[in-house]
């Protein structure tokens, strides 16, 4: 069999195909976060949901990392042609494409074996492979904070935002530095198969299914006085309690802090601010019940804390564009497509989930 070839459908059943783009100076761990998050998730029947190949862009080989040791990649560049999503780990040795926003021969070749619709996305630096491609021409995206700044000044295009950890913009994603990419793998295993997937996979990665705030908390700053106070007690006493009301007054006096100093640790702490985190955790609540429970949508927005379906229903639209109902139909029918699967029907990666900022 050609070992660039796809794995034949079984009774119908084709797993996506993750395609990682290995580029000389890569850094392992993160050519190897693809591999560790999209090889781990299975169906109901235990057939891999993802088949994850590297390739290089020259024929079988080594390629060099920023360590002391290379790696044997064994595809070479027209594996892409076989991907559902490609991925592009960070580089130290990226040369043109760095410093002047232009692909090399071989890099051009390479890419131009990405067939029209491939999903993509970048982990850290990655992004400028895309960019010089001139995939990301306006639209979003990030990298590392420490790069970002470069990044829009060599791709003015581009619509930098060096504050998140990740980007989706639909069919392309960038994600910020190293361990960013972890959580950007995570997204799109959620996005794909649904919360219960992607929490199953961050839990035997022992790992946080999803992490609260930017990349701002991540840049120096002063180091705190570990006397102070933290907020976490605050955070775990309202996750238990999100279907109730919660105020800010109520969050800072389990920490004995005036609303002032609560709400400046929180955000330094967080990343964000706390209103921000109670909505973020609700929508959180709201996406699992959506998935995996036949409650009503009121019901639903009662017991994620939002009150009123209306509420939920603006909060859901604002961070995943789409209502409800929709996003409940769009994994109801995923189930059914995998519990009665088709020959002729495969993965649009283009439109696999709702589009999450």
């Amino acid at each position: 069999m050609d070992p660039v070839a796809p794995t034949p459908p079984s009774a119908g059943f084709r797993p996506h195909r993750v395609v990682v783009l290995a580029l000389d100076g890569l850094l392992p761990f993160e050519l190897g976060i693809p591999h560790r998050i999209f090889g781990r998730p299975r169906d109901g029947r235990g057939r891999r949901l993802y088949e994850v190949v590297t390739c290089s862009v020259r024929p079988p080989g080594p390629v060099e990392t920023d360590a002391d040791f290379a790696v044997h990649v064994a595809h070479g560049p027209e594996a892409l042609a076989t991907a559902d999503t490609v991925i592009v780990p960070a580089s130290y040795e990226l040369g043109p494409v760095y410093e002047r926003g232009e692909l090399t021969d071989e890099l051009a070749a390479a890419l131009a074996f990405v067939r029209p619709g491939t999903r993509l996305a970048s982990i850290c630096t990655g992004v400028y492979v895309l960019a010089a491609a001139g995939r990301l021409d306006g639209r979003p995206a990030t990298t590392h904070w420490a790069d970002a700044e470069r990044l829009q000044r060599l791709f003015p295009r581009v619509d930098v935002d060096p504050d998140v950890l990740f980007v989706d913009d639909g069919d392309i994603l960038t994600s910020a530095g190293v361990a960013a990419g972890i959580d950007l793998c995570l997204h799109m295993v959620r996005r794909d198969h649904g919360a219960a997937v992607a929490n199953e996979v961050a839990r035997r990665t022992v790992v946080p299914p999803h992490r609260d705030g930017g990349q701002a908390q991540y840049i120096r700053r002063p180091v705190p006085d570990p006397q102070q106070a933290s907020t976490s007690g605050a955070r775990a006493w309202a996750l238990g309690r999100l279907h109730e009301p919660i105020q800010l007054r109520d969050m800072a006096a389990r920490e004995a802090m005036s609303v002032r100093t609560f709400t400046r640790r929180f955000r330094e702490e967080s990343g964000v601010s706390p209103g921000q985190w109670l909505t973020q955790q609700r929508v959180e609540r709201a996406r699992h019940l959506l998935e995996s429970t036949d409650l009503s949508v009121d019901q639903v927005a009662r017991d994620a804390g939002f009150g009123t379906a209306q509420s939920m229903r603006q909060h859901l639209q604002a961070a995943l564009g789409v209502t409800p109902t929709a996003y409940r139909r769009t994994f109801r029918e995923r189930a059914a497509a995998a519990r009665h699967p088709r020959a002729d029907r495969a993965p649009n990666p283009a439109t696999a989930g709702p589009r999450v900022p």
